[in-house]
């Protein structure tokens, strides 16, 4: 055998740095690039941001989490198992024991928490939780500290929703023996729950829950509604109407104002303290009418939403006059780090607004007539268009938006699935939607259009859908059953 060298010529692709930077800009949120940018700024002495950036920006972008909405309390680790006491009660009944002997509770005392306070907890119902309410009022009440630590432990047991999951017995079996705690005493306390903000909390059933609600109407309608949800909730949720007048006797007009006052009920009183933890969203691009004679849509990146970089003189300056100091070579790679940053986020927004104006001349419809004129759309024909890659495409419009007068879009929800239609053309996801409901919206009340109902209605219209389709698409936007929709 004989050894040899050859020489190959050959070509690859290799991902630089720069090109591995710029895709991941482009697929960045605008608040996830406010947080890259602000990270940056931090380790790379030759970036600074340009003169007339607003202080408020500024520290937002100090703090990655500024933008954002922090998530609320989460109750479900509050509930009291038996395996695993809450924290909160073990706490509660260490410094205040469960004493028989303990004599009537102070409810002027500062112990139980002032009247202040439970003023400071209601101004604060924006991030108040259910627990925190109910355990604000429960140190006002005027029992005995064995009883209001009953009241706390019963609260500590609620779910979300303000429903009582576990039973009594369940309850009372996680509690120490040597306190000798009766299933009378719980029942005790569970109606001192009961008594307090919201109406309907500590019910162990959506049936007591609404008639907890009930419990100090003076409506007219009253006693109907608690007959017909201690004893037709099933025939009431079915819309059984027919079955409901033979039953108790009620004609239509009783019936619809007993229906009106149920409507007017809370299913779950906790759903007040769970609160929107939704991130803040920063309009990547504005959608304006052109003020020009032909009036077009035309998509415009959002000023507030480009960070604004520059190099630092100072530093470049002193980069140039070191020379081939040590330094140097430091200082000379961030400073082509700042370029390329500067250079990709221009880049950036520029690939965002070929995107977003590509996307408003597709559907100028849709701005012109809303969602019955959304034209069915693919990323695989804005990338054909625009002579760009569909994974590119894809990265543009993944957590993008664009504040429209129809309000504020994510670039995605432009494309979607679509159905044919007899002329062979095609008809959007969003526009049969969009039909569907205005359908419902048409209907009769007594008479609700059902399922097949509607895909007759887009057969006449020359539009080809399945009536599973016409089902998934209703449930989707949570539109009930046609037997759910009919009213007296």
């Amino acid at each position: 055998m004989k050894a040899s060298l050859h020489l190959k010529a050959s070509q690859h692709l290799a991902m630089t740095p720069q090109l591995q930077q710029s895709i991941r800009l482009l697929q960045l949120s605008s608040v996830e690039l406010q947080q890259e940018v602000a990270q940056a700024l931090a380790e790379n002495p030759m970036l600074e941001r340009e003169d007339g950036d607003e202080t408020e920006e500024n520290e937002a972008l100090a703090d990655p989490g500024a933008n954002i909405v922090q998530p609320v309390h989460d109750l479900g680790d509050d509930l009291r198992t038996e395996s695993e006491p809450s924290d909160t009660a073990e706490a509660f009944e260490q410094s205040n024991p469960i004493d028989i002997d303990e004599g009537p509770y102070d409810y002027t005392s500062g112990s139980g928490g002032g009247h202040d306070d439970f003023e400071h907890e209601q101004a604060d119902a924006s991030t108040i939780t259910l627990r925190e309410h109910l355990l604000a009022q429960a140190g006002l009440l005027r029992i005995s500290w064995r009883e209001q630590a009953l009241v706390r432990i019963l609260i500590e047991a609620l779910d979300e929703r303000g429903f009582l999951s576990s039973t009594l017995t369940d309850i009372l079996d996680t509690l120490p023996a040597d306190e000798a705690v009766t299933h009378a005493e719980l029942e005790t306390a569970l109606t001192q729950l009961q008594e307090l903000d919201p109406p309907g909390a500590g019910a162990c059933s959506l049936e007591e829950c609404l008639l907890l609600q009930l419990r100090e109407s003076h409506d007219p309608a009253a006693p109907l509604a608690r007959t017909l949800i201690k004893d037709y909730l099933p025939l009431l949720a079915q819309r059984d109407f027919a079955q409901l007048r033979r039953r108790t006797g009620a004609d239509d007009d009783k019936l619809r104002d007993a229906q009106t006052l149920i409507r007017t009920l809370t299913p779950h009183p906790g759903d007040a303290f769970i609160h929107d933890t939704s991130p803040y969203i920063i309009p990547d691009v504005l959608v304006r009418r052109a003020d020009s004679a032909n009036g077009r849509w035309q998509a415009m990146i959002n000023p507030d939403a480009i960070p604004r970089l520059k190099i630092n003189r100072l530093y470049s300056n002193l980069l140039r006059q070191a020379g081939t100091s040590e330094n140097q070579g430091g200082l000379a790679g961030q400073l082509q780090e700042a370029r390329w940053l500067i250079k990709n986020i221009q880049q950036r927004f520029e690939t965002i607004e070929r995107v977003a104006q590509a996307i408003v001349h597709e559907q100028a419809d849709f701005f012109e007539k809303g969602e019955l004129a959304m034209r069915p759309l693919v990323l695989r024909e804005i990338a054909d268009r625009l002579g760009l890659h569909e994974s590119t495409i894809s990265r543009v419009t993944s957590q993008k938006f664009m504040a429209t007068p129809r309000g504020v879009l994510e670039f995605k929800y432009f494309f979607g699935s679509h159905v044919g239609t007899d002329d062979g053309g095609s008809a959007s996801a969003t526009a049969i939607k969009a039909r569907i409901r205005q359908l419902v919206g048409e209907e009769n009340a007594k008479k609700p259009l059902s399922d097949q109902q509607i895909c007759n209605q887009f057969s006449v219209e020359g539009i080809v859908v399945a009536r599973r389709t016409i089902a998934k698409y209703r449930e989707a936007m949570n539109i009930p059953t046609a037997s759910l929709r009919k009213t007296l």
